[in-house]
């Protein structure tokens, strides 16, 4: 698949969420959507990011988006990750990396000079058209509900 970039229709999709319902990206058409795509459940940068996403989730609803999360962990594992920090937003199980390859975020990465296949954490901002306004690739975990904010301005 192309690399994706703004002003493209977002790659349909569909997978289940941490309570086994369907989720499908037509189930926001008319809506604002921020997919974000993370590494892993419960490890310190993608626990900072959708601890983030979640504060400032009331803020996101007033501005017309809805937010989800989407990574290649289990149901269980979204389960036990959103009960642990209350997230209030739906985070996907792509266990078959389906989701994430057509985003292009499944790519080769690189740890203490090992290479091995892993999600790029990376933001799809999606209007209510299905078309993606904005991507970012340089996430401030932290920080991120600020730099989407900040984008969108």
């Amino acid at each position: 698949m192309a690399q994706l970039t703004e002003g493209m229709k977002a790659p349909m999709f569909e997978g289940v969420d941490q309570n086994g319902k369907k989720v499908s990206l037509k189930d926001f058409a008319g809506k604002k959507l921020v997919l974000y795509f993370y590494p892993k459940d419960n490890t310190p940068g993608c626990t900072a990011e959708a601890c983030n996403l979640r504060d400032n989730y009331d803020e996101f609803l007033k501005e017309g988006f809805a937010v989800m999360g989407v990574s290649a962990d289990s149901e269980k594992s979204h389960r036990n990750f959103s009960e642990k920090y209350s997230l209030p937003f739906p985070l996907l199980a792509d266990t078959s990396k389906k989701i994430l390859t057509d985003y292009g975020v499944w790519k080769e990465k690189s740890l203490y000079g090992k290479k091995f296949m892993g999600t790029v954490r990376t933001t799809f901002i999606i209007d209510e058209k299905g078309i993606i306004l904005k991507i970012i690739s340089k996430v401030e975990t932290s920080a991120h509900a600020g730099q989407i904010f900040k984008i969108l301005k």
